[in-house]
């Protein structure tokens, strides 16, 4: 497997009202609307899901997902150049037809980063 990142799998973005930004997301910007889950509304943007979850605060905040085709390599590697994961690589879902694996982590910035791996 290849312990790299090789594109940007998914991007989050915190909304205060979430039926107004599905669709405004949907309706007026016209991205393919995928489904809802637990609160997060989620589309197709040119092979790039769009993540809507509802605002706990009143705060914007936006979350970068990278693929890794071996999630668990890649975690090792960048934990090797003194990146810190707030967790090991854990499964987060159970799709039809591939289990979702996530790890998080900060930039030298503070900003919260993810690594996915759609394992089939």
């Amino acid at each position: 497997m290849d312990a790299s990142i090789s594109a940007i799998g998914q991007i989050a973005l915190t909304v205060t009202d979430l039926p107004r930004a599905v669709g405004f997301y949907r309706d007026a910007l016209g991205l393919q609307y995928l489904f809802e889950a637990s609160g997060m509304a989620f589309f197709n943007c040119g092979g790039v899901r769009l993540m809507l979850t509802g605002a706990e605060k009143q705060t914007a905040n936006s979350i970068l997902y990278y693929k890794a085709a071996d999630i668990q390599a890649l975690a090792d590697t960048l934990t090797s150049k003194g990146v810190t994961c707030e967790a090991p690589p854990r499964l987060i879902a159970k799709m039809p037809d591939h289990d979702l694996w996530m790890a998080f982590f900060r930039d030298s910035e503070g900003n919260l980063l993810a690594l996915m791996s759609e394992v089939r």
